[in-house]
């Protein structure tokens, strides 16, 4: 796909001066004797105008998009600088520099796939509309830094336009780090059996807070005003990513969220268009087992009849030691399938991923300046967004699916779900499967489409693409309680707003419970009820509807007990996900579930004094500074929240746990920036974010919309220019805010 970018004239010199008369003085330093880097940038800053709303989202207008990047980036640094740099140290290998040497393998796993040197020279591999991004990306941070020398980095002092090469893919970590960690560590450090670390890391993630997102998109037909609607609510951790608003002479204007740090809109709309992208379950990365021999003193590796060198490459990485820096140095082993990650048995194992930066830039960041379904979809043909699904709606009335975008071709006769002999040259990848292949859905009759890191094969109705047509490898996602409450409440639908969109996308109802508490009911009604002290719990769980809210006694009892179901009911069959609860419910012992039940009983009178606790009484929200490793403390105020985690089915996921010392639950993760968007001869759109804006605790942007997160209060986008002034609260360019 070529890219160009249109150039649009610059400002009229009437604008200029009305800018120049509205806009704050420039900063002191701008003087004859300011040095050359510091005049190029202020210059640059001349040439982008920050106007913040009530809320204090930026909206940053610059004349090209490269002025816009350096203005966004501008702006993100004020509300968390701490996010981008730790997303940065993190990305770039570094992460030991700050936290010591337990994190080192952290940094060697992002080294073995790109090294400095290779994010260098994709840089300068790249067209150059896209290094002029690059360019600004770095200028505007390091013009944030030049104008702040009040705060002081952790590590990174200068950033370089290099740098984005490694953190081109907008999820959270992308693809890179579902590669374990302790594999990287019994390969390259300590050699410790793997087997048991990956089934104690595997345990671990069984009662964490599931990851992932909602999409959804309702075709015209099935609306008020006959205009397609997108949900955008993705499932990360609380504060992950900030909301912007973008806007050049070149035709940028998009919406949404931004991963803190990078520079295209994440999950987003523009006048035209909407995107919102669910974590995939698509099998897009392989484990290769190579045959790695010794001959002649050199290491080799069979491919068919061929004997090829492994290469090898030193990798000399820093690690903070008290007040002190250590250095270790590894040998790191690559084939042709990718770098070596661990051992199976006494074979080495190569974990091939999607790692193609600049293409990844260039997708993520073209598809935020599309005008309708044909331009979105040639967009999707470069094929680098590897680890999401995405649902899409346009102005024009479509709506559509992909489920995935990066997908490689394989030999249907092997599986590879399981690593594949890397020897064997018929496991190798086959190029890419195009979009055509995937599995796509386009305006369905049914009117609407939903994933919810769910199944495709139910994402609309009796419409969707049918499993048998398709290879496992493109669609090994179960379906979860979250798929099946989204296809519920969007049976039959008519005459959608924004409003009723997001009556359904916080439907309270929790189909997690639909046989996990009926059996325990049931379990109850069989037994001699000799545990008389538990008929009152009882009681008020038969009288429960299964919807969560801050004041339901039962919503507890339900969430602690299918919480303590799963840390210590038995799995014989090792069931997973919706098949895990349900067994839980209808084919464990009975006998288990009373147990259990009674254990939850007295674990909640030890904890609160009794089980009769209202649900917004345990499950809070909870803020007390910018922290990236946020406290909680149960002596400190917090508020009541009425929804529920995502694991039971809640469409409107909150995460929420305990934390060292609390015997309450606090939110971290879910519903973090969630926005509903109509598209029609203008889009309109409401957004929310967990807390507010700013990481700051002195800023009024800190939390000012918690109390609207917790009571669904959504605010109003100003998108347009003219809605924009009216919201205005501040205007300044990069460099010369009043703070």
């Amino acid at each position: 796909m070529s890219v160009s970018i249109r150039r649009f004239p610059f400002l009229t010199l009437f604008t200029i001066l009305f800018l120049a008369a509205c806009s704050p003085e420039p900063p002191e330093s701008a003087s004859n004797d300011t040095d050359p880097e510091q005049a190029r940038l202020e210059a640059r800053a001349a040439n982008v105008e920050i106007l913040r709303d009530d809320f204090g989202v930026p909206h940053v207008y610059g004349k090209t998009d490269a002025d816009t990047v350096f203005g966004m980036l501008y702006a993100q640094a004020e509300d968390d600088f701490p996010r981008i740099e730790r997303n940065y140290i993190w990305a770039t290998g570094r992460l030991a520099e700050v936290e010591g040497e337990e994190a080192i393998y952290s940094d060697l796993r992002a080294r073995l796939y790109m090294s400095v040197d290779d994010a260098k020279q994709a840089y300068a591999d790249a067209p150059a509309w896209l290094q002029a991004l690059c360019d600004a990306f770095a200028d505007g941070l390091n013009y944030y830094l030049m104008t702040h020398p009040d705060v002081e980095p952790k590590l990174l002092t200068r950033f370089e336009p290099w740098m984005p090469m490694f953190f081109s893919e907008g999820s959270i970590g992308g693809d890179i780090e579902q590669i374990p960690l302790e594999g990287i560590k019994a390969f390259y450090g300590e050699g410790r059996a793997l087997d048991s670390i990956e089934a104690a890391r595997r345990a671990g993630l069984d009662t964490a807070e599931p990851a992932g997102s909602n999409g959804i998109a309702i075709a015209p037909k099935l609306t008020r005003n006959g205009n397609a609607l997108l949900l955008i609510n993705p499932h990360t951790s609380f504060y992950f990513r900030g909301e912007i608003h973008a806007v050049s002479e070149e035709g940028l204007n998009a919406y949404g969220a931004v991963t803190w740090g990078q520079f295209f809109i994440y999950q987003g709309f523009n006048e035209h268009t909407g995107w919102m992208h669910t974590s995939t379950n698509v099998d897009f990365m392989d484990e290769f087992v190579e045959d790695v021999r010794q001959i002649n003193g050199k290491l080799v590796y069979r491919y068919g009849d061929e004997m090829r060198p492994v290469e090898t490459s030193q990798v000399t990485l820093k690690y903070a030691d008290g007040d002190a820096v250590g250095e270790r140095t590894f040998t790191t082993y690559r084939t042709h399938h990718g770098p070596v990650t661990h051992k199976a048995g006494d074979r080495w194992v190569v974990t091939r991923i999607n790692w193609d930066p600049v293409n990844a830039l260039t997708q993520s960041y073209v598809r935020t300046k599309l005008k309708n379904y044909d331009e979105f979809r040639e967009m999707m043909d470069i094929r680098t967004n590897s680890s999401n699904n995405t649902v899409f709606a346009d102005s024009s009335g479509n709506i559509a699916y992909f489920h995935g975008n990066f997908i490689p071709q394989r030999d249907p006769a092997f599986d590879f779900s399981k690593p594949v002999d890397g020897s064997d040259p018929a496991t190798d990848w086959q190029g890419l499967h195009t979009v055509d292949e995937i599995i796509t859905v386009t305006n369905p009759e049914n009117g609407w489409i939903q994933n919810a890191n769910s199944t495709p094969f139910t994402a609309a109705a009796e419409f969707s693409p049918k499993r048998e047509d398709y290879p496992v490898y493109m669609a090994p996602d179960p379906e979860n309680f979250r798929g099946v409450h989204a296809q519920r409440v969007l049976a039959g639908v008519s005459d959608l707003t924004l409003d009723s969109l997001l009556d359904l996308a916080y439907d309270p109802h929790l189909p997690g419970f639909e046989k996990l508490i009926p059996g325990l009911i049931e379990a109850w009604d069989a037994s001699e009820k000799s545990a008389s002290d538990m008929a009152e719990a009882i009681a008020e769980l038969r009288n429960w509807d299964m919807t969560v809210s801050a004041d339901s006694v039962a919503m507890t009892l339900a969430h602690f007990y299918g919480m303590h179901y799963e840390e210590q009911g038995a799995n014989p069959n090792k069931l997973q996900g919706m098949d895990r609860v349900n067994y839980f419910g209808e084919g464990s012992p009975p006998a288990e579930r009373l147990h259990l039940f009674a254990e939850t009983l007295a674990n909640l009178e030890a904890d609160f004094g009794s089980w009769k606790m209202p649900w917004g009484e345990v499950n809070r929200f909870q803020r007390l500074n910018g922290d990236i490793e946020l406290p909680f403390d149960d002596s400190k105020p917090s508020l009541p929240v009425g929804m529920a985690s995502s694991r039971w089915g809640a469409l409107a996921a909150y995460g929420a746990r305990r934390f060292a010392g609390t015997k309450r639950l606090y939110g971290y993760r879910g519903n973090s920036f969630v926005a509903v968007v109509e598209f029609g001869d203008k889009v309109k759109a409401r957004t929310i974010l967990a807390g507010g804006q700013s990481n700051d605790p002195s800023s009024e942007h800190f939390d000012d919309q918690v109390q609207r997160y917790i009571d669904r209060d959504f605010k109003e986008v100003a998108y347009y220019r003219e809605d924009v002034e009216k919201r205005t609260k501040e205007r300044y360019v990069p460099g010369a805010r009043n703070n």
